[in-house]
């Protein structure tokens, strides 16, 4: 991996996507230190603001590092056999009640030291590095005690420390401890919940190691009035909310989190217009995450006209995880939201640039523009919908992450 870095370089004669939309003639970006610093139309650019930088390069399409703003990275064990039981017809919701699903994970991390949890996820995330992700997202939700819940939260903030073995990349952590519940609590899901906010979210807050609090708000997984208990811990302690919401059922858990300020509600197939007015007047973003759907062969799609409609923030994310979604490649998650949910490519774009920094609280990220980080990627393509239409590996030309080239495919052609 290259690790060039310079104070100052100059990107020239690029097509940008900037975040939003596709900017209409050939622009220069500039960057210093860790910040982009310069936009401006090629045509007319003046030399004096290219004083003391290095031309990074010529050409090409560049957008904002991608931002995977859902993932479960670190896991133990695999669920491939639950992949052949769903193909035989056995539903997600019936693998579950029979002791497999999340639980099933949960028993192979529990018994993973933190090194082998480290060792299997890094080449997960090295896998959405090098498609372009800047900013990955990690949910703990596979121990489900408090001991296993930390540890997994501290791997997560691992995988994004160079120089403990990570990588470079922004991790963004979030305390699932809402995920399932643990065979020790069966039959007392209120009792778990206590836990979670008595306990779990308590010691992640002052460790330091979560960003944010998750739950799953599912007739398989929690009610609406214990998420709530959650987001009321959560908020107690400083923690932004997030919730997955409507993915299997309508139960009012998008709105519900939307009404205590959530930054993102996720899944979101079965929310009805009443949940996308709360997310709208909250400010909630919607992720979608259509690499669930398609690998759980859903047909209730997610209500994307009315988000549409009422000015909701779509993101896209690649939902990488061992059971619904064993997918690591955020350029995948372009082409699918586009032919599955009939986004835009300029929607779908945005969905993991701009609108997936907003599901995590990101004011510095997901744009190119002045003050911004300088997290960009140039790739091999002439127009940004050429991501979304065609799932081609190997596109990624450079990749900047905090102002540092980590990725050149083509250090001669500069």
């Amino acid at each position: 991996m290259s690790t060039q870095n310079s104070p100052s370089m100059l990107w020239r004669d690029a097509t940008v996507f900037d975040g939003l939309q596709t900017l209409p003639q050939p622009m220069v970006v500039r960057v210093d230190g860790a910040r982009i610093t310069g936009l401006w139309p090629e045509a007319g650019f003046a030399p004096a603001q290219a004083e003391g930088c290095v031309e990074a390069g010529r050409g090409g399409l560049i957008t904002p590092g991608l931002v995977d703003c859902h993932t479960h990275l670190v896991f133990g064990g695999s669920r491939a056999d639950e992949f052949e039981q769903r193909l035989e017809g056995v539903s997600y919701a019936e693998i579950a009640r029979a002791g497999g699903g999340i639980l099933s994970t949960v028993r192979a991390t529990r018994a993973a030291s933190p090194d082998q949890l480290f060792d299997a996820a890094l080449p997960r995330l090295q896998a959405l590095v090098d498609d372009g992700a800047t900013t990955v997202e990690i949910k703990s939700g596979y121990g489900l005690a408090l001991a296993d819940e930390l540890k997994m939260l501290r791997i997560a903030r691992r995988l994004g420390r160079p120089q403990e073995g990570g990588l470079p990349v922004r991790i963004v952590t979030t305390l699932l401890g809402a995920h399932a519940l643990p065979p020790e609590f069966a039959g007392d899901a209120d009792g778990y919940i206590d836990e979670v906010c008595a306990r779990m979210i308590p010691a992640a807050a002052a460790e330091g190691l979560a960003d944010a609090v998750d739950v799953f708000c599912e007739g398989i997984a929690f009610s609406p009035a214990q998420c709530e208990r959650v987001f009321e811990a959560a908020q107690r302690h400083g923690l932004a909310i997030k919730a997955h919401a409507e993915q299997l059922s309508s139960l009012g858990g998008a709105a519900l989190a939307a009404r205590h300020g959530a930054l993102s509600a996720d899944h979101i197939e079965y929310l009805d217009e009443a949940g996308v007015q709360a997310m709208a007047a909250a400010g909630t973003v919607g992720v979608l995450l259509p690499g669930a759907f398609l690998t759980l062969r859903e047909t209730q799609l997610p209500p994307v006209e009315l988000l549409r409609r009422h000015g909701v923030p779509m993101a896209l994310a690649t939902d990488a995880n061992p059971g619904s979604s064993p997918m690591f490649m955020p350029t995948l998650m372009l082409n699918l939201g586009c032919t599955l949910f009939r986004l835009t490519p300029r929607e779908a774009l945005a969905g993991m640039t701009a609108h997936g920094a907003r599901a995590l609280g990101l004011a510095d990220s997901g744009r190119i523009a002045a003050g911004q980080r300088a997290d960009l990627c140039v790739w091999q393509a002439g127009h940004s919908a050429e991501l979304a239409y065609a799932v081609q590996p190997g596109r990624l030309r450079q990749r900047v992450f905090g102002g540092r080239i980590t990725h050149d495919r083509f250090p001669e052609a500069r």
